[in-house]
């Protein structure tokens, strides 16, 4: 039985890395696999899933109004597996879409992508995630404490943290630090009340 995988983390703990990696290892078996990006993440280039370790892979790009049950009928229907990079991007109907594709059309859908933004609340795609996933599993990555990090702090082009903003800003490590909850709330200067 075919399931919705969620792999979420914080920013900079390598999710396309093993996302690119799993997908390799389905192509090295003679499997194909569909890979799926957000069309307004481009910063490895429109339509390329791209790690800062330097791999990257070209992807279908996708948009809100993307209808990605029939995307997957169209394009991926003789992939042994379905990945999906960016996935906080995605709609609550798009994961509803991608539960379709494991239960209906039984092929696995791994998503990767953040939990929570900036200001610590969740991304629309991932808390629809959280609640339809099969299985779900943290990607770590650490805090400069060495405690696991699971917030992330946007700073802006001074390093200063923001507090304010729209939740959706693309950028890397020039705009976002993940840090453990004790560090973030430290940054984000929450009071203990």
């Amino acid at each position: 039985m075919a399931k919705l995988y969620f792999h979420y983390s914080t920013m900079n703990a390598g999710k396309s890395t093993l996302l690119l990696q799993a997908s390799y290892n389905y192509r090295e078996r003679g499997m194909q696999t569909l890979l799926l990006t957000a069309a307004l993440d481009n910063r490895g280039g429109e339509g390329v899933i791209a790690s800062r370790i330097g791999i990257s892979e070209p992807a279908t790009g996708f948009t809100p109004e993307t209808d990605l049950f029939a995307l997957v009928t169209t394009l991926g229907r003789d992939s042994a597996c379905i990945f999906v990079d960016e996935a906080q991007f995605l709609t609550s109907d798009q994961v509803w879409q991608l539960a379709r594709v494991a239960d209906d059309l039984g092929q696995p859908v791994m998503c990767y992508g953040l939990r929570v933004d900036f200001q610590g609340n969740l991304f629309p795609g991932s808390a629809a995630l959280l609640a339809l996933a099969d299985d779900m599993r943290e990607v770590r990555t650490i805090c400069f404490c060495g405690r696991k990090a699971t917030m992330v702090v946007r700073h802006d082009d001074k390093g200063r943290v923001l507090h304010h903003g729209a939740q959706v800003q693309i950028g890397g490590n020039e705009t976002y630090v993940s840090l453990c909850r004790r560090h973030w709330r430290e940054a984000m200067k929450m009071s203990e009340e």
